[in-house]
């Protein structure tokens, strides 16, 4: 009698596993990333707390509506309504106060380290006793976030940034800012740097100097270094004083223009003398000197004798520069509240008045 193989065992299909195995990673992962989004946005709001205790505890005034999380799911937000910042009374007279319409805060993935700050809608800056309106496009700052340690830097990026001034409306095409602090620095090392560079700026059409240049200022870049150390203190005629005593010093490393048919380019380094007021030196180069000199005779800026005499001056100060074209280059300095060019007079400063006793602390 023939004996029967045994028999084979049937196998079980594999996509179903798979398809199973598929699924349950995907819910871990979801659930992985629902707590990690939660965890980013606490960490938001235990940031802005803290932030907020801190600006109140140096007399600041923070008020904000009450947060709103959002982002999900590549990014953690805090969206702040009706945002009111106000103060610097002991650095700037007259203060700061910055009225925002909303401020969102965001961090997202894999950019855990850096904090995005964006203010879309209208804004509202007081500065010094003058009042400027503007909103953009894209007005965003970036920030690195360090744990236990405030931030040292920021770089703010704008874009279509339209202002309303005293002076009329104005609006800058693109514009970026990068901030650098140290608050261990010493006599010979920087406290502060900045760096600016906007390009395609259309002045108010009240603008004197529009008149003689035109409204539109091609490009504008400035890098200054602030010596430090910076001391602490919330009378800023005290802390002015002392920083002078300290060999503090403002070194504007670079400013160059492109404006009409000139372009400036200056360095120069600034201090404050016995009476707490600017003083300096520094050099000049101006290429289009003639064309420039022109322009603000016909928009009669400068008077005809004046322009003469300058036309009689310039081929002497005047020689060729790197790319061919003929520059001037001339020292300028700042003392006794005074502009001087080429050790000509050219403009007198009214006194800069330093906030003392209680208004400072206010």
């Amino acid at each position: 009698m023939p004996v029967k193989p045994p028999a084979t065992p049937r196998r079980r299909p594999i996509g179903p596993r798979l398809a199973l195995g598929a699924v349950l990673l995907l819910v871990a992962l979801g659930a992985g990333h629902a707590v990690l989004w939660q965890l980013m946005a606490s960490q938001l709001e235990a940031g802005l707390a803290t932030w907020v205790e801190i600006r109140r505890a140096q007399g600041w005034r923070v008020d904000h509506a009450q947060p709103v999380r959002g982002g999900w799911p590549f990014s953690a937000t805090l969206t702040l309504g009706s945002v009111r910042l106000e103060g610097g009374g002991a650095t700037l007279p007259g203060g700061m106060a910055l009225d925002a319409e909303r401020v969102v805060l965001r961090v997202t993935l894999p950019r855990l380290n850096r904090l995005r700050v964006e203010m879309p809608g209208a804004q509202r800056l007081r500065l010094a006793g003058a009042e400027y309106r503007f909103a953009a496009d894209q007005l965003v700052a970036l920030v690195p976030l360090e744990e236990n340690t405030p931030p040292r830097e920021a770089v703010v990026l704008a874009e279509r940034l339209r202002l309303s001034t005293p002076g009329g409306p104005m609006e800058v095409a693109s514009a970026r800012l990068s901030a650098t602090s140290s608050s261990t620095a010493t006599e010979d090392e920087p406290a502060l740097l900045l760096d600016l560079y906007a390009e395609a700026i259309d002045l108010p059409m009240a603008a004197d100097a529009a008149a003689g240049f035109g409204r539109r200022i091609e490009a504008l870049a400035a890098e200054a270094a602030l010596s430090g150390p910076v001391p602490p203190g919330r009378e800023p005629a005290r802390r002015a004083e002392a920083w002078r005593d300290g060999g503090g010093s403002l070194e504007l490393r670079q400013f160059s223009i492109r404006w009409g048919p000139a372009e400036l380019a200056a360095a120069a380094t600034l201090a404050l003398d016995e009476a707490l007021q600017p003083m300096g030196a520094g050099t000049l180069r101006l290429t289009g000197a003639t064309q420039a000199l022109q322009a603000l005779t016909d928009a009669g800026l400068v008077g005809r004798r004046a322009a003469g005499t300058a036309r009689i001056m310039l081929p002497l100060m005047s020689r060729p520069g790197p790319n061919g074209a003929t520059e001037i280059e001339v020292p300028v300095t700042v003392e006794d509240r005074t502009l001087a060019i080429a050790r000509i007079p050219v403009l007198r400063f009214p006194p800069w008045d330093w906030p003392v006793g209680s208004a400072a602390a206010r």
